[in-house]
Formats: C-alpha cells, structure tokens, sequence
C-alpha cells in the first residue's frame, strides 16, 4: 500500500471520531512495505498536527466542502498539503503520488479537484497562510476552543505552549539505578556513538540528541534503560518513597512509573497497580518482566475500591489520572482532533471521584501524589482546591522539584522544545481519617 495511502485512511478515521492515530495507524502500516512506514507514520503524524490550520486553508482553496461522506478525501487533500508545506518531499512527488491515491479511494473523480488545489497549494499556500497569521487557528494550528482555552489560563504562556507542542518531542530515557547511575550509562551511550546529556530536573534522565531505535541503547533488553519522558519521571521522586512501605500506582498502564518506583526503592513491601483495561495491564507486565521487577497488578475501576481492596492501607499513592493529554498533543497531534471543549468537565469529575475513592485507601500520614498530563487548570489546580475544600482530613505538602511553574495548588509544567513534555503535580497528606 502507498505511505500516503495508509496515512489517509489512518487519518479519516480519526476525523470521523471513530479512533486514535494509536488505533488506526498500526493496521494500515502493516500493509505498507517496511521501507516506507516511517514516512507513513510522519504523514498521518504530521497532517494530524498541523490540521487546524491546514483545514482552515482548504477553506479557501476550495468553493466548497467536501460531503460528510468524503472524510476520506478531506484526510488524503491534509497528507498533500503536509507534505507541501511542512515536509521536504519534493513537490511534483507529494503532488502526484497523492492524487494518484483517489483511484485506491474508488474515486478517481476527484484526481482533477486535488491536483488543482494542491497546485494552487503549492504556488500560494505559504502566503494565504501568512495573510491569515493574524487568525490564531491558522497561527498556532490549534484548535479555535483549545486556543481560547490556553490563551484564557495562561495568556503568558500560551503561544509559547503551542509553538512547543508542535515541535517533535525529544527521545528522553530513564536509567535504571539497579544496574548503573546515570554518569556511567552516559558513557556506554558515547561509547556506543549516541549523544545524549543529562536531563535538568530527573536525577535518573538522559536525553538522547536524536532518536533511535531501543535496540541501539545499551543494555534496554536487560533492563539497563527505559524509554520515559522526563516530566513523567518527576512521580517517583515526588513519593519520597521508603523500605517497607506499601504502595499504590492507580491507572498504572502503561507501567513507567510502576517500574521507576521499584527501581528506585528496592525495598518496599509491595506495589500494586490498578488499571481499568485488562490488555493494558499485558505492557504493564512486559515492561515489569523486561527490568526483572515485581508488582500485584489488578484490572478494576480506582472508582470501586470495595471490588479491589483487601482493606490493607497504603503509605504511598500515585494517581496518574486520567485527562486530556493536553500537554503531549506533541506526541499525540490527533488529541487536537479527538478532544472536545465538553468533554473537560467530564474528565474532571472523573479525576475527582478517583481522589476520593483513593484518598479512602491511604492510611493517616501517608502521601498521594496527583499526577496529570494536562495543561487545562480545570484538571489540575482547580480539581485540587475543590477537593481540599471538600476533604478536611487533607493538606497539602510543597513540591521540591523546580520544572514548571507554582500554582495556586501544585506545580504545571509546560512542553519545553527539546525537554519535557507539559504536566502537572500535586502533593497531598492525610492528617485524619474522614469523620465517621
């Protein structure tokens, strides 16, 4: 199958609402020849980032929409447009090759209309794009609500948090301190010809300076290292985290955190992680067995606590709840497709309910970190300060680590260009039980 092809397909479907890149990628790649699915990956990718501004140019390039039936084709005219003005295909190649992939669709009517807007693109598209630079969609190829939203919490910030979030994240790696400190696993990458540097706020982080293939690192198939963002490996510090004590990773999956805590302290009694999807719980299990550590994984709702727990309390509690995923759009572009501005207060009642369900679990004096890869304050500061005022048994605790920013209630960390990716923490202790 063509790259350009499978990107399209893959893309349609996520203009439709009916999936994630994540979900409808994978399927289409495995029909494209090996040689071709990393270009596949970046045009389905990047017709993703850059489709809010994208889509607002086929509005002027077309007299009218494509029908709700063509999605297809509106996905296929995005992968054309991609590689016009954001990639380094040649033209004539990304013009062609692209028109040619309605014949695939069953529907060769519409050869003539893409190659005229995609030759119209490739004259004037840079400049109709500039003349609309004073539109912010077109500007930050952000979703008009999104924008609004960023620009209204943070009207400092939000340009830059845009501009970041489109840049290509960093491949960044957390080294496992079981085997070797950060200094000497630095020195096995520049033995082996792979520049990285230390990353600025995770004592266990390395940032590699271009990305390769796990297969390439040192030692990743005994456990030597794992693939982890640095804001991500932030959580485990953030526990403080002692032998002997009994601890809970809520929607654990995909298992970096799980597996960093037990690095970083061999000696705690137990850790279990809760997931609500069984085959995510399966990479939770593959990451633990590749680093030989041990968990008590259980697949349940963190809501339910009376289905999953034996009453034994915890001194730890990580809840990495789920959200948005507003501050890894660079790692997910499709988030800026799939995300609806109604859909935030669904997701932050969601976050609410796991607190308190979770906070049940945690025994007086001990810790529960919240955790979220969002940058919307509804998620974050303001999901805090409501259940603080609704919890008089719960106090919050500083935050030593210096990424991000304070906020009225914990720390928000922006997507930096080349760092971490944009996340939020809070620190929480029990200094009573709830009234009976």
């Amino acid at each position: 199958m063509s790259p350009r092809l499978a990107a399209a397909r893959a893309l349609a479907a996520v203009l439709a609402g009916k999936a994630s890149l994540g979900s409808s990628l994978p399927p289409q790649l495995a029909k494209v020849e090996p040689r071709d699915r990393g270009l596949a990956q970046d045009l389905a990718f990047g017709a993703a980032r850059w489709e809010p501004a994208l889509s607002l140019l086929i509005g002027k390039l077309m007299q009218k929409p494509f029908k709700a039936n063509d999605l297809d084709l509106q996905a296929l005219l995005l992968v054309g447009l991609y590689q016009l003005l954001h990639s380094r295909v040649p033209a004539h190649a990304a013009i062609a090759e692209t028109v040619a992939c309605a014949d695939k669709l069953e529907k060769p009517w519409a050869k003539g209309l893409l190659n005229a807007v995609l030759r119209n693109a490739q004259r004037d598209g840079a400049q109709t794009l500039q003349d609309m630079s004073n539109d912010p969609v077109a500007r930050t190829a952000y979703p008009r609500w999104l924008q609004k939203a960023l620009k209204a919490a943070w009207p400092e910030q939000w340009e830059a948090l845009c501009l970041a979030s489109n840049a290509h994240p960093p491949m960044t790696l957390r080294v496992n301190v079981r085997h070797q400190q950060r200094d000497h696993y630095l020195r096995l990458l520049d033995q082996a010809g792979i520049a990285a540097q230390p990353c600025a706020f995770s004592a266990d982080g390395v940032t590699l300076a271009q990305a390769c293939d796990v297969d390439q690192l040192p030692g990743f198939a005994e456990g030597w290292a794992s693939v982890q963002d640095e804001a991500a490996q932030l959580a485990a510090g953030l526990l403080e985290l002692k032998p002997g004590q009994r601890v809970l990773d809520a929607c654990c999956a995909p298992g970096g955190k799980t597996c960093h805590m037990l690095e970083q302290e061999p000696g705690l009694a137990e850790v279990v992680g809760i997931d609500l999807e069984p085959k995510r719980l399966v990479r939770v299990q593959d990451n633990l067995a590749r680093l030989g550590l041990q968990a008590t994984l259980i697949a349940a709702d963190g809501r339910e606590a009376s289905a999953w727990w034996d009453g034994k309390p915890f001194q730890r509690i990580l809840l990495d709840a789920p959200c948005s995923a507003t501050g890894v759009i660079r790692r997910h572009p499709d988030i800026k497709l799939a995300r609806q501005p109604d859909g935030i207060p669904a997701l932050a009642q969601l976050q609410g309910e796991l607190l308190d369900a979770l906070w049940k679990t945690l025994e007086v004096g001990g810790v529960l970190v919240y955790a979220t890869c969002s940058v919307l304050p509804a998620e974050n500061s303001e999901n805090i300060a409501a259940f603080l005022a609704r919890t008089p048994g719960a106090r919050e605790l500083a935050l030593p680590t210096g990424a991000g920013i304070p906020q009225p209630h914990g720390r928000q960390l922006f997507p930096q260009e080349g760092g971490h990716d944009g996340f939020y923490y809070a620190k929480l202790i029990k200094i009573a039980a709830a009234a009976a």
